[in-house]
């Protein structure tokens, strides 16, 4: 998600409970309005030489249940070096990769999914944008397809890959770029430029072949899909048929439309998609004298402020200001009529979950799995099932100062069921019914999951939010977990588990609020706070952001080790209190946000989304092979508090990477994030996006290509015009043998 944009929305900070840091569908339900192939080389080893540039999973599921943090004796990974000279840092225009490797665009916002549909023209004019790719290529994964077309966990050379399309380069309120004037940014909005922005959002699913080293999708293929903010979805789990899921579109609670700033991604283990709805809050709006309606005291207010609604909060693009029509008024979160199953005060309640779909059956409803509680989730990932154990997964709630969860199955798994025709009646069972827990890190690096439910006397008596059952849990998550005494973190983003030794990975990617002491104080798995120059500008608190680890002897155990991987960092930043691990040229990094372990060779990917080092590099993937927790120290930090006294925080750091297990493989063009990968299951041919590259440029600049940020991809050779546009490249080694080694 990106971090450079002034936009509010993805900078959440509705966390003021006092918790101590430290030690702590079917068919739509009423009748409304309804609303190439080609690919080309990204810049290669000779053009880039001449530049003095180098040249040119799911493996977020499956651990193996082992885990336990300290000496396990178990090998990291299954590769001991990274086998690639590392891509120096630039700010040019394009995409970098390492000698010996090249990248081609294959998949961009725009192109063409649906027989028939007319190639991209990238000006503003396109139509039919629910059959194309939608905007913001995030998390992916892939499913592996036979010459029958059936599922195979084993294809190299076909398969699906499923997407999601996050959000959308906007300034102000338009979505300007697919707009042929920029658009409007004052309200109301016009509904023909509502209509094409509510349909650039979402998750695809694409067909992709290679024939002869050449990566293609296929525009026609009866598996591809556009999943929108008006496909509609079933409520499931905790939460399904709850008074607080009522609407005028579903009066019984059971029904939702769509998915929206769909983030992470990962496979289940019985082989569907799941994907994380994030920063959806930003969507709505609220009127001012919401709360008076509502009642000031009453739980709605306090949880619309717990989630970032206050009362008079304006909505990121104004889509409810376009008209009366259904498809407009839903985002309106404000309580109009006398009941809410005649207007659209809980429609907010109905986003915020993980969802799931099974791209092998294009018919099927998508699925709001609420038992899994409902946050700004980025991923989902699952431990390693075992037979006859739970299925666990574990997310994070992506805003600042928000919390690491943990969600146990009370169904126990089944492996045959992993070949179940009907994948999502299997996550219905496994994914409905459960426990969810959130993590508390103490000082002395241990740490505890502590249960969210009904039956939890701390929640069932907690004075700062009446719960009443665990389908208010579930919706009101945050409040739940706040009672608990949680941790409060730096922003937790993706996850991944990797497959040697079962620990767990959170990239934590900053945190602006975060201070000596006071609500947001330091603690030990948030350790950092300092001050960061970028030209005239001073950022604060944990700038550069880090990545914690949590290892346990099972997924199920309530307790768990920690200690942090690596902290992100400036080169040149001091050692003792800054670049903590000290990091070099090669592999200094800012803002960690993508993470996901390959399971072929084992490699975590770390990408950034970044801009407190901007002036110096454009966003980046890292490849490293990391140790375990505890293969590490202590350290102590010192800092001034606000009475004038020093402080010491002591914190648990792993062994420093070197520049042999750490090193920088990919930097992107002007302006962009890099985010989400998948990989063949041989490993031979990796899949990463390029999102909203160039995305600094302005409304005002809409007529002058010469003022963009970013031409790319049309600079590298793809698709027409030449307004930025995020897309998908896959990476594969001019020997053809396996990315990393």
């Amino acid at each position: 998600m990106s971090q450079k944009s002034s936009n509010v929305y993805n900078n959440e900070d509705s966390n003021t409970s006092s918790n101590v840091d430290f030690e702590a569908v079917l068919q739509m339900r009423m009748n409304r309005r309804n609303i190439l192939k080609r690919t080309a080389g990204i810049w290669g080893t000779g053009a880039l030489a001449s530049m003095g540039i180098v040249g040119c999973a799911s493996s977020n599921s499956l651990g193996n249940g082992v885990g336990n943090a300290v000496g396990n004796g178990l090998e990291p990974t299954k590769l001991s070096s990274l086998g690639f000279k590392a891509v120096p840092k630039h700010l040019i225009d394009t995409v970098s990769v390492p000698e010996g490797y090249k990248a081609e665009v294959f998949y961009a916002v725009g192109d063409p999914i649906i027989a028939g549909v007319s190639a991209f023209k990238n000006d503003g004019t396109d139509t039919d944008l629910d059959k194309r790719a939608g905007d913001h290529h995030d998390g992916m994964e892939w499913f592996g397809l036979d010459a029958h077309g059936k599922p195979s966990a084993n294809s190299n050379t076909r398969g699906l890959i499923a997407m999601n399309h996050e959000a959308t380069t906007d300034e102000k309120l338009s979505a300007f770029l697919f707009h042929a004037d920029g658009g409007t940014s004052n309200l109301p909005r016009k509904a023909a430029e509502v209509d094409k922005e509510l349909m650039i959002h979402g998750i695809s699913v694409i067909e992709v072949t290679q024939h002869h080293g050449k990566w293609t999708y296929k525009q026609d293929s009866a598996f591809n899909r556009r999943i929108t903010t008006m496909t509609p979805a079933v409520i499931m789990g905790a939460a399904k048929g709850a008074a607080l899921l009522a609407t005028m579109y579903s009066p019984d609670g059971n029904y939702s439309r769509g998915t929206v700033n769909n983030c992470g991604t990962s496979k289940t283990p019985w082989g569907t998609l799941v994907s994380g709805e994030e920063n959806w809050y930003g969507y709505f709006s609220r009127g001012a004298q919401d709360d008076a309606k509502r009642g000031v005291k009453s739980k709605d207010v306090l949880a619309l402020n717990r989630y970032g609604r206050k009362a008079g909060a304006a909505s990121r693009h104004g889509w409810e200001s376009a008209g009366t029509d259904d498809q407009y008024a839903r985002w309106n979160n404000s309580a109009i009529a006398s009941n809410a199953k005649d207007d659209y005060r809980n429609e907010m309640n109905t986003f915020g979950y993980i969802v799931e779909l099974d791209p092998h059956q294009p018919t099927q409803a998508l699925r709001k799995r609420t038992t899994l509680g409902r946050f700004a989730h980025e991923t989902c990932n699952f431990a390693k099932p075992v037979a006859g154990q739970p299925i666990v997964a574990y997310m994070g709630d992506d805003a600042r100062n928000e919390y690491i969860y943990k969600f146990v199955s009370t169904a126990l798994w089944n492996p045959a069921e992993a070949d179940t025709a009907d994948k999502l009646a299997i996550g219905d069972k496994y994914m409905d019914k459960g426990t969810l827990f959130v993590a508390k890190f103490n000082a002395d690096g241990s740490g505890e999951w502590l249960e969210l439910s009904i039956k939890n006397p701390t929640i069932a008596n907690y004075a700062g939010f009446e719960f009443k059952s665990d389908a208010e849990i579930a919706v009101f998550t945050r409040n739940a977990a706040d009672a608990m005494g949680a941790t409060k973190m730096d922003r937790p983003e993706w996850g991944g588990v990797n497959p040697k030794n079962g620990e767990l990975y959170f990239t934590l990617t900053n945190n602006s609020s975060r201070t000596v002491d006071g609500q947001f104080g330091v603690d030990a798995s948030n350790p950092r706070t300092y001050s960061d120059m970028k030209g005239a500008k001073e950022n604060k608190g944990n700038v550069n952001g880090h990545i914690i680890r949590l290892g346990q002897n099972k997924p199920t155990d309530a307790a768990f080790k920690w200690d942090i991987y690596v902290f992100a960092a400036e080169a040149g930043a001091d050692k003792g209190s800054v670049n903590l691990s000290n990091l070099t040229d090669v592999n200094d990094m800012s803002s960690p946000d993508g993470l996901v372990f390959s399971e072929a060779t084992g490699i975590c990917w770390i990408q950034t989304d970044d801009g407190a080092y901007s002036d110096v590099t454009n966003c980046m993937m890292l490849a490293t092979i990391p140790g375990h927790v505890g293969d590490g120290s202590k350290k102590s930090l010192r800092y001034k508090g606000s009475d004038g006294n020093m402080k010491t925080v002591e914190t648990h750091v792993g062994k420093a990477p070197t520049e042999n297990n750490l090193k920088r493989f990919l930097v992107g063009p002007k302006g962009c994030e890099i985010t989400g990968l998948c990989e063949t299951p041989d490993g031979k041919a990796m899949f990463v996006n390029i999102q909203h590259p160039g995305e600094n440029t302005k409304m005002s600049e809409i007529g002058n290509p010469t003022k963009y940020e970013s031409q790319w991809p049309s600079n590298a050779g793809y698709g027409a015009g030449k307004r930025p546009r995020s897309a998908t490249i896959v990476i594969t080694k001019l020997d053809g043998g396996v990315i990393g080694s």
